[in-house]
């Protein structure tokens, strides 16, 4: 059981500064690197934590780009970096916490308090300390992924399901895709773009915005919700959203688009809506 909402503000990361670890979670689709950035400047404490090496296992065509790694090779990376059973972990990026939600939901979803630092970087308003932050390594115990937290490619396609798409709009349109074999979105899927759970600071939504987002795309407080994006990165933004809007926890399609793009009997959507033009 969690102790901690999935979201908490410079106020309460200030207060609790000493008994949280700070972890750095930037990544860039552009191949730039999160740990060069994070090495020119960070916040005070904070470590880095690289999300291909730790917070992704192997890539393959039914995988997706970046699946969860096995449940050992987590807890060996926060070990590593001194991330025990005990701690509570505050995540953050520059992106709105779109990237840093991976990690903060896989916590979360094995019983570890997280949360996501609201507008991280860019709301940070005093200046970035450069450098490496290490901290000694600490026991943390492997736990299988909790099945009621995931999703495989038929709960995606699931019409019992509420299926949210958490990329941008053009991606999702199939105006394009810069990374995957065929644009377009999973049949049924309704766009809500985790990108614009934010505010351009990156500070989360009001509370009522969220609600009314999600249940524009037909969450209810009942409903089985199924999230993916790109590779099962940002759509985990969707889900700490969800939980912190007040709805359910909903499930993690981790393969993603990056799965079933790859998957040349399924259909694919284009269009502005969840059916639009099949092909």
């Amino acid at each position: 059981m969690n102790l901690i909402a999935p979201v908490v503000d410079l106020a309460w990361w200030r207060e609790h500064q000493h008994d949280v670890v700070l972890v750095d979670v930037r990544w860039y689709l552009d191949g730039r690197s999160g740990s060069a950035a994070y090495e020119r400047g960070h916040l005070p404490g904070a470590i880095f934590v690289d999300l291909d090496r730790w917070l992704s296992g192997e890539a393959s065509d039914a995988a997706g780009r970046h699946p969860l790694p096995d449940a050992e090779v987590f807890a060996a990376g926060m070990s590593q970096y001194g991330i025990g059973d005990d701690a509570t972990v505050v995540a953050y990026d520059d992106d709105g916490g779109v990237i840093a939600a991976r990690l903060v939901w896989m916590l979360r979803s094995v019983g570890h308090p997280a949360a996501l630092l609201d507008g991280g970087l860019t709301a940070y308003p005093d200046g970035l300390v450069p450098g490496v932050v290490t901290r000694p390594a600490a026991s943390f115990t492997p736990k299988p992924w909790p099945s009621e937290r995931i999703a495989d490619i038929d709960d995606a396609t699931d019409t019992a399901n509420v299926v949210l798409d958490a990329r941008n709009s053009d991606r999702y349109q199939g105006d394009r895709d810069p990374v995957d074999p065929r644009a377009g979105h999973i049949p049924g899927a309704h766009n809500v773009s985790c990108r614009e759970n934010v505010n351009p600071n990156g500070t989360f939504l009001p509370v009522t915005e969220l609600r009314r987002r999600f249940q524009a795309a037909g969450v209810t407080d009942d409903a089985q919700v199924v999230a993916y994006c790109g590779s099962g990165v940002t759509a985990c933004h969707n889900l700490l959203a969800l939980e912190f809007a007040g709805f359910g926890p909903g499930r993690l399609f981790p393969g993603s688009w990056s799965a079933y793009s790859r998957a040349a009997d399924r259909p694919v959507a284009v269009g502005h809506t969840p059916y639009g033009k099949q092909g």
